[in-house]
C-alpha cells in the first residue's frame, strides 16, 4: 500500500524498493545456504527405522522382509547417485520377492520410488545419512572415506557386544 503522493514517479520509486529489497532477501538465503554446500557435510551415525511406514513382514512372520529393509536403509543412509538409488530400490524388490510375496515387493518398490526421493526433508529420503538437501551425486573421497569409518564403528561396537 502506498502512502503519500501518488505521482506515477513516486510509486515507481516505491514499487522498485519493494522488488530490491525481495532481490536482497533472495541472495541472503541463497548465501547463507551456500557453506552447507561448499564444504564436506558430517555424516550421521548408521540408523534404521526397519521398513519405514511399510510393515516388515506378514502376517505369519512379522520380520520377514526386515533384512531386506535394513539393508536398503544402509544404501539410502549412505545416498550417492541416481543410478545407485535405482540399484538400491531394485535390490530391494527383489530381496522382498524372494521372501515369497512378489506383489508385496512390487508395492513396495513403488513407494520407496515416491517416498524416497532426496528432495523432500523425510527421515527415509535418500542420502538421510547427511544433512539436508544433499540430492544425487557421487560421493567424495572424503565422503567415502566418513561412510567407511562410520561402518567401522558399527562393525567394533556388535563385535564387543557379541563379547560381553
Amino acid at each position: 500500500m502506498f502512502i503519500g503522493k501518488t505521482d506515477s514517479r513516486r510509486r515507481l520509486t516505491v514499487s522498485l524498493s519493494v522488488s530490491s529489497a525481495l532481490w536482497g532477501l533472495v541472495v541472503f538465503i541463497l548465501l547463507s545456504a551456500a557453506p552447507a554446500t561448499i564444504y564436506a557435510a558430517e555424516l550421521a551415525p548408521f540408523s534404521s527405522d526397519g521398513c519405514s511406514l511399510f510393515p516388515e513382514g506378514s502376517g505369519e512372520n512379522s520380520d520377514l522382509w526386515l533384512s531386506c529393509c535394513r539393508a536398503h536403509d544402509l544404501s539410502y543412509w549412505r545416498g550417492g547417485t541416481r543410478a545407485e538409488r535405482r540399484a538400491a530400490d531394485d535390490a530391494l524388490e527383489q530381496c522382498v520377492a524372494a521372501k515369497g510375496y512378489p506383489k508385496v515387493a512390487a508395492l513396495m518398490s513403488m513407494g520407496v520410488f515416491v517416498g524416497g526421493t532426496p528432495f523432500l526433508p523425510t527421515p527415509f529420503r535418500w542420502g538421510y545419512g547427511w544433512p539436508y538437501p544433499r540430492g544425487y551425486g557421487v560421493l567424495s573421497t572424503e565422503e567415502e572415506a566418513q561412510v567407511a569409518r562410520n561402518l567401522g564403528q558399527k562393525t567394533q561396537q556388535k563385535t564387543q557386544q557379541k563379547a560381553k
